[in-house]
């Protein structure tokens, strides 16, 4: 299969550091060839790529496919058919040339084919096996996302199956299903195996890696066996494993690697409380797997503009996509809410906006439960005094005096009196007596104004008491997993009929109570030693099953890629996600209307990327079958 002369990973580094304490120093290179990759430092060179090419998917509009269009997130008023393509509520259209999932195949057989040259190239460099593990997980890492979205897809690149390749072939044959999770499995059982207990550096994979990421294929296999509502998988086969277990052995599976571990953390493990984890200040906390990782000392190193980005390959900016239109709130006598590369700001691209029933029902709990604050921007504060306006203070709704870093607006459970008419903060908030921030109520939310994504948002150490960089390309570690998943997967095994020593609700309660520890409020800017512990708890169903399991993941997992991926395995889709309800595009629009979307049978798989359609030599008849049905 080929889209170029050579799949190899292009903008390969090198391999520098050997403490475990150090971090992947990286030296670009321009071209990568067959004959380098069977050098020392070739091999060496392919090993490190296999970290950075996580940039190359998990940068830009990949992101927006794996949320826009669930029950997280809907476009927004600013979106293009990057977002509109996929919400299916008929205002844009998807098929092989508009899904974005286009961001993955290329990145990820690039990767592959990497990853298969250094398992057979790779006693040049007389690798360890924990060094030939690394390569394995990223290998099935890939495949593993290329197959819960497109389907069966191929391990024969050109030079047979999972064999590095360097023909010039340009025809292709997808495998089944099956056959690409055994291959997974296979790849993944050796990594846990043979990977270290405590990362030989910052942010390289680990045993505790590897065992989350078997147990989510074990779980999302299991899923696709037991087929609840008899979807047609493609190409076409029978629904069984190669190894001729049950999906119930495969949810006693996954059950079973997921409490390894838990069990077996290593040097991971859940942090005291939900806001620990996502504060950008800890970025690299114990809770954090490894990530795509960025850095802010070195725009070069980074591969992306740190003064203004615009959407280049390895550009983080999709937090940008979940930002409203925030710099238009204003005070009463005109001061403006100014972007700011501070976590709770930066650049407004407004493409993605969260339905009203994300606050009405996902996150109602926000007086126990942490996690809405640590997730959302509920309240945006002045921030006049770092843009060179010393002013104390200006006012606010009611004619009241809004101090510096105060709330200017805020998004609140809906209350009655809440008076929209006079245009609030001049971006039709409303306002309530004896309060100086304007207000919005979470039944009245638009595409235009809603809560950001504090969790993701921009964080950056070079301010200097100023506004400092919103435009540039986000430097913080882009978060692909977190220990806390290890709990989640359990107990959706158990719920599936897996049993052990922690039932789905010991699971769960894990996270809940957690998520009851209070140490700062985001929406206060000020410290809040709170532990609603045993409410949360005593909260919990006495019987926990698959809605309420989701409803959990979102609280746990929101916008950080998840979402599409939790409902296509558990064929949920139309369930969770097959209406919405949202206001306009305007900020005076505050009456929600019902969205229903247009999902079809055949949009449990994505299409696979016109383009690679387009550079294979094979008969139209040929490339027809190679296309999932229905495209």
């Amino acid at each position: 299969m080929k889209l170029n002369k050579y799949i190899l990973a292009a903008g390969a580094f090198s391999l520098l550091a050997t403490s475990c304490d150090d971090v992947l120093e990286e030296t670009p290179r321009g071209i990568y060839t067959p004959e380098y990759f069977k050098t020392e430092k070739g091999v060496m060179g392919g090993l490190t790529s296999q970290y950075t090419h996580l940039r190359g998917i998990y940068s830009t509009y990949f992101y927006a496919w794996l949320e826009c269009g669930t029950d997280e997130y809907t476009y927004a008023q600013s979106a293009d058919n990057n977002f509109k393509d996929v919400d299916f509520t008929g205002v844009g259209q998807y098929n092989s040339t508009s899904s974005r999932s286009d961001n993955l195949w290329g990145s990820a057989f690039t990767n592959i084919n990497t990853a298969s040259g250094i398992i057979e190239n790779g006693e040049v460099a007389k690798l360890d096996p924990a060094l030939f593990a690394v390569v394995r997980f990223f290998r099935v890492f890939d495949y593993f996302q290329l197959v819960q979205i497109f389907g069966g897809v191929p391990l024969d690149l050109g030079a047979g199956e999972l064999k590095f390749n360097t023909s010039k072939s340009r025809t292709s044959v997808r495998n089944t299903v099956p056959e690409v999770y055994a291959a997974i499995f296979s790849d993944l059982e050796k990594a846990v195996k043979d990977l270290p207990e405590k990362a030989r550096m910052k942010g390289t994979v680990t045993k505790t890696v590897a065992r989350l990421y078997l147990a989510k294929a074990y779980l999302t296999f299991a899923w696709w066996l037991e087929n609840p509502k008899n979807i047609a998988t493609y190409p076409a086969c029978d629904r069984k494993a190669k190894d001729g277990k049950s999906a119930a052995q495969y949810f006693q599976m996954a059950y079973d690697m997921a409490m390894e571990g838990i069990n077996n953390p290593g040097e991971y493990g859940l942090n005291e409380t939900f806001y620990e984890t996502h504060v950008g200040s800890t970025d690299r906390n114990k809770e954090r797997l490894p990530s795509a990782d960025h850095t802010e000392s070195d725009e070069f190193y980074d591969g992306q503009n740190h003064g203004y980005a615009s959407g280049g390959a390895y550009d983080q900016i999709f937090v940008w996509f979940a930002t409203s239109n925030y710099c238009n709130i204003k005070t009463a006598d005109g001061a403006a809410i100014g972007r700011e590369a501070a976590q709770e700001y930066g650049r407004p691209w407004t493409r993605m906006a969260p339905p009203v029933d994300v606050f009405t029902k996902t996150f109602a709990d926000q007086t126990n439960d942490s996690r809405f604050d640590g997730t959302f921007v509920g309240v945006y504060h002045a921030n006049w005094h770092r843009n060179g306006d010393a002013s104390l203070t200006h006012k606010g709704a009611n004619d009241m005096d809004i101090q510096q870093d105060g709330a200017v607006l805020s998004f609140i459970p809906q209350v009655e009196g809440i008076d929209y008419s006079k245009n609030g903060g001049s971006v039709g908030a409303g306002v309530l007596p004896g309060r100086a921030d304007y207000v919005i109520g979470y039944e009245d939310i638009n595409r235009i104004l809603y809560p950001g994504l504090w969790k993701l948002g921009t964080y950056r150490t070079d301010n200097n008491g100023g506004m400092g960089s919103p435009n540039g390309g986000i430097t913080r570690p882009t978060l692909l997993a977190k220990f806390s998943e290890l709990y989640l997967v359990a107990a959706e095994a158990a719920v599936k009929g897996a049993t052990g020593a922690k039932s789905a609700r010991d699971l769960v309660n894990v996270l809940r109570a957690r998520a009851g520890k209070w140490v700062y409020s985001n929406a206060e800017h000020a410290v809040k030693e709170e532990d609603h512990s045993a409410e949360m708890v005593a909260a919990t169903p006495a019987t926990i099953d698959m809605e309420y399991i989701m409803a959990e993941r979102s609280r746990e997992l929101f916008g950080e890629g998840h979402r599409r991926l939790d409902l296509l395995r558990t064929q949920m889709y139309v369930e969770l996600a097959g209406t919405y309800r949202i206001s306009g595009s305007g900020y005076n629009d505050h009456t929600a209307e019902t969205f229903t979307r247009d999902f079809k049978d055949y949009n449990w798989l994505a299409p696979i990327p016109q383009g690679q359609l387009d550079a294979m030599e094979m008969t139209p008849d040929e490339k027809k079958a190679y296309q999932n049905p229905g495209y």
